[in-house]
């Protein structure tokens, strides 16, 4: 907790989100008016509709973040205490849950407004590593989600997991899914261009982090909940497997079609909502 003042408390967990929004929203509104970056294909929204989009985005990503860590995570919540599935404040997020969310927030946005869904599902996953890295700090910072025992020299002791050191693993994470994440997809949309490939940037970000996440599976203790499953998979890794498929497919798709005429330099400038 970061603040309380009697019953008021900022927590890190939810300052992180609210930064993730501000800062993911501002990012992809950057992304659509650059034009730059928009040479074969106008962008699927204007700046004015990613400012709308952004409140359908953090429904999706609240609810779908609840949902999925109830589903996937503590399902007995349903029929024991079903009241505490709308008290998001104790805790209990799902990234898949959350993925989910705002896939299906992003795809009744686009067809609300007769937009590419997979555009749209581009610029928004090229801002998705700035809410990767911070999430995973305010983990750190609440002492949860810890690795497992380890005897590396930085390993940590966490308060609430025992005297053995552990792997950090969310700095770990902070630093793959968000700060190797975000290279990747910067180096994407700036040096490749492939903005106007629809849905290559989703895929780099599903494959991308579907591998991440599989690998680091393998030093993030599982949560004590969870039953063992065969083969030493966890949750994680089976729910991220088919983002690695996905991803794939997305990919070799995007990247197999012809890319349509250069626009004029004045078009490119018209559709981004610049000047030229």
């Amino acid at each position: 907790m970061l603040v309380q003042i009697g019953p008021f408390a900022i927590r890190w967990y939810a300052l992180a989100y609210v930064a993730t929004i501000l800062l993911g929203w501002r990012y992809a509104a950057g992304l659509v008016k650059n034009a730059r970056l928009w040479a074969y294909r106008a962008p699927p929204a204007t700046g004015e509709q990613i400012d709308d989009l952004i409140l359908w985005l953090t429904l999706g990503v609240i609810v779908g973040g609840r949902l999925g860590h109830v589903i996937f995570y503590t399902p007995s919540m349903i029929w024991t205490n079903p009241v505490e599935i709308l008290e998001t404040w104790k805790g209990g997020m799902s990234f898949h849950g959350g993925a989910i969310g705002v896939l299906v927030a992003g795809f009744a946005f686009a067809r609300t407004k007769n937009i590419n869904p997979l555009s749209l599902g581009d610029v928004i996953v090229a801002a998705e590593p700035i809410g990767g890295f911070l999430v995973r700090i305010a983990n750190f910072v609440n002492g949860e989600l810890w690795g497992r025992p380890t005897t590396v020299p930085w390993g940590m002791v966490f308060p609430d997991a025992g005297p053995e050191p552990r792997h950090p693993s969310q700095l770990y994470e902070a630093a793959l899914e968000g700060i190797v994440m975000f290279l990747l997809l910067r180096w994407a949309t700036h040096n490749r261009k492939w903005l106007n490939r629809p849905g290559v940037i989703m895929g780099l970000f599903l494959a991308g982090y579907g591998l991440i996440r599989i690998s680091l599976e393998n030093v993030r203790e599982p949560d004590s909940y969870m039953p063992h499953f065969p083969l030493g998979l966890t949750m994680g890794m089976m729910l991220s497997a088919p983002m690695v498929v996905a991803g794939a497919v997305l990919i070799w798709r995007g990247l197999r079609q012809p890319l349509p005429a250069p626009l004029p330099a004045t078009a490119q400038a018209e559709a981004a909502h610049e000047p030229s």
